[in-house]
């Protein structure tokens, strides 16, 4: 009979430890939502700058998914890849005039998702790349991230399905050199430019 209540008595221990935790981490969770949150918008809205550098503000009321949910938009780039567009914002000055797009793209690397923001200028040319998410391998695939003279390769190109990745030597205006080592790293990055280059395209007819 003592061992019984000797093992309830640690049972509501057990509880009421676990109540207080549960109520601590519930607790840290509501103080710290709204700031990661306000920090996270901070470093997207930085990051949409850098690719739009005449953007002041951001206009996310562009981007629409007929199901209501984000993230469910996918562009085929036709090499079987299917890249989803996770958001799309229009670049406003500080007179609210429109100065160009952020368009937000994930496609399939070798370690994994590769986020990219892709900036273009009113009329759909590429005016920056940021990579917001990436974890390949290093000293590799990680060069598309440490390396700005491989985004930079896509400045000054119009996005679409026209596209194309060499190994080396890009002579064309529609060609971008890859990075050694890393081919798939490579294709991933293409492949999420290309789709918001295609998406930004579908996106400005309905806008018309």
């Amino acid at each position: 009979m003592k061992r019984k209540s000797t093992l309830l008595k640690d049972a509501l221990i057990l509880f009421g430890i676990t109540c207080i935790a549960g109520f601590l981490l519930g607790a840290v969770y509501t103080i710290t939502k709204e700031p990661i949150a306000r920090q996270e918008e901070k470093a997207k809205t930085a990051a949409y700058q850098k690719v739009c550098p005449l953007g002041v503000t951001f206009d996310e009321s562009i981007f629409e998914v007929d199901d209501g949910k984000e993230g469910t938009i996918q562009i085929a780039v036709g090499n079987g890849a299917a890249v989803v567009i996770q958001g799309a914002a229009r670049a406003l000055n500080a007179a609210e005039e429109a100065v160009g797009y952020v368009i937000q793209a994930t496609s399939a690397s070798y370690g994994g998702d590769l986020t990219l923001a892709v900036g273009f200028d009113t009329e759909g040319v590429i005016t920056g790349i940021e990579i917001l998410e990436i974890s390949d391998t290093p000293g590799l695939g990680m060069k598309a991230k440490e390396d700005p003279s491989f985004a930079s390769q896509f400045v000054g190109k119009a996005a679409g399905y026209d596209l194309e990745l060499v190994k080396s030597g890009a002579s064309g205006e529609n060609q971008v050199d890859a990075i050694a080592g890393a081919t798939v790293t490579s294709q991933a990055f293409m492949d999420g430019v290309k789709a918001a280059g295609v998406f930004l395209q579908q996106l400005r007819r309905d806008m018309e």
